[in-house]
């Protein structure tokens, strides 16, 4: 007891400092983007009660008399607001961006302009996707005895199916056995209350984002770049804000866990590195992509602190990475009582036809510039497209391993790459499947012309999708404004001077 006792003080008056620095912080000029994109947060979740991805009946809005929201001009008012909101948020984005550029941010700007734009769409419905209502019928599958590797969630019949998009009610998880276990954890607690569901399961992906906070400037640092233009980048940006928390997307946990395990592997914890891929793994499949890399330093570590050959090196990191993977993959599988059937409904991809990808937006122009001359059957000139796409995919890959190898920054270079090929040439995307690539960019492109293009490409992506779950990439007046803002966008950044006024250098967040 005594000796617990003189640490409190020191405990109080740090948490003190911290609220003091805090509220100096939202009070100050430098807080301006942080209280627009606060705004545009507010009125996203404002907006988002019609014009989000709702459900289907909703009896909360009954019973607050504002089911008028989601019909005619209440409809048109929640759609409004809800742009704005993500103009807001944008604007705020961008001008943090020139600050990025001049290097005039920090890190801790950052962070905590994160709880003031987040914070707001915790209480927030879905948006831009239902992906969670899926999520909450896979949950409540392996919670009823159900294998959710074997059948859908249309086996299942309850109220949560009802809100599950047609397209995937009859669709097995792809997710491994460690979201599985998240999704049956919430349906456990909340039952089919899907409001609550949703609020506990977006809960469930602030240790992803709390993981990516507190990586990405390690990796940026250890690479010998600048943490607050990480963050920036792959923290701050709409896509993750938005899609993977609004939307409430188990891409937060993986990319979360992904970089975590690169920060633990570049400080030289490869055990720990390891375990937390496996456990990435085990939420989303991709994350899988950084770990031959992972191998690639292990080795290099042990030949400069054992003074192992090359390989020796290379076959005991391959043979230790190998053995922690399988292990901690293994038991969480068990405390799921689940197999590898999810490796299996990955394929269920195919059903999205967009123009994320190159194999599809290739099959799209096709067919449209083929029918003006002749009769195109767009399938199987999609089926050729995709069977391309995957070719170069398991040719690339190999190659991208075996060339980046000599350094952490090669091997940062070389995830970064392969997850660019497997989101370009996958046979579908979703926009919160670039996020993938985001988080290890993030590290290595941060000067103002890359900064400028991932400003541009990451508004695109954000506004081409709409707020219900569908996408506007048929619809030529959606494409072209998406197009003007992302344009906007890369312009606004490419032309702010690349000057530093840095301040001297803050200590880095720890």
């Amino acid at each position: 007891m005594t000796s617990s006792s003189p640490a409190a003080p020191s405990d109080t008056s740090a948490i003190g400092q911290g609220i003091s620095r805090f509220v100096a912080f939202a009070t100050s000029p430098e807080a301006k983007p942080a209280r627009l994109g606060a705004l545009g947060a507010v009125l996203i979740a404002a907006g988002g009660l019609g014009a989000g991805s709702t459900r289907l009946h909703d009896p909360l809005l009954e019973s607050l008399h504002l089911s008028w929201l989601r019909f005619g001009h209440g409809l048109v008012l929640s759609s409004v607001l809800l742009w704005v909101g993500v103009a807001l948020m944008l604007l705020a984005w961008l001008r943090l961006g020139r600050s990025v550029i001049d290097r005039t941010a920090t890190e801790y700007t950052m962070i905590a302009t994160t709880a003031f734009w987040l914070a707001p769409l915790l209480l927030s419905v879905p948006v831009f996707s239902r992906d969670t209502y899926s999520y909450l019928a896979q949950g409540a599958l392996l919670r009823d005895g159900f294998d959710p590797y074997v059948v859908g969630p249309i086996e299942n019949p309850n109220s949560l199916l009802e809100n599950v998009s047609p397209i995937w009610t009859t669709t097995t998880a792809p997710y491994g056995p460690a979201f599985i276990l998240v999704a049956k954890f919430v349906t456990l607690v909340v039952g089919e209350d899907v409001v609550a569901g949703t609020m506990l399961l977006r809960l469930c992906m602030l240790p992803g984002l709390a993981l990516l906070i507190w990586a990405a400037p390690r990796v940026a640092r250890h690479v010998g770049a600048n943490g607050a233009a990480a963050l920036w980048i792959c923290v701050l940006n709409p896509l993750v804000i938005i899609h993977l928390m609004g939307g409430v997307h188990n891409e937060m946990l993986m990319v979360g866990l992904m970089m975590a395990a690169i920060a633990l592997t570049f400080s030289g914890h490869h055990f720990w590195g390891v375990s937390l891929i496996a456990v990435a793994v085990a939420v989303k499949a991709t994350a899988g992509l950084a770990l031959p890399f992972m191998v690639w330093v292990w080795a290099r570590d042990l030949r400069h602190r054992r003074g192992y050959g090359p390989a020796k090196s290379f076959t005991a990191a391959t043979v230790a990475s190998a053995l922690v993977f399988v292990a901690v993959f293994a038991v969480l599988s068990l405390a799921a009582g689940v197999g590898l059937g999810w490796l299996t409904a990955l394929a269920g991809s195919v059903k999205i036809i967009n123009w994320l990808t190159l194999p599809t937006a290739a099959a799209n122009l096709i067919n449209v510039i083929g029918s003006i001359f002749m009769q195109v059957n767009f399938y199987a000139v999609l089926d050729v497209a995709r069977i391309i796409g995957i070719a170069v995919i398991a040719i690339s890959l190999p190659l991208l391993w075996w060339r980046f190898r000599h350094t952490d920054r090669e091997a940062l270079v070389g995830i970064a790459l392969v997850m660019a090929v497997v989101v370009l040439f996958v046979p579908a995307a979703l926009p919160w499947y670039y996020t993938w690539p985001l988080a290890v960019i993030s590290a290595l492109t941060q000067g103002r012309r890359s900064i400028a293009i991932i400003a541009g490409l990451s508004t695109w992506i954000t506004v081409i999708w709409k707020p219900d779950g569908a996408h506007g990439m048929y619809s030529w007046p959606h494409v072209l404004l998406a197009t003007a803002c992302a344009a906007g966008a890369w312009y606004s950044l490419y032309k702010t001077p690349a000057v530093s006024t840095a301040r001297p250098a803050e200590p880095s967040i720890s």
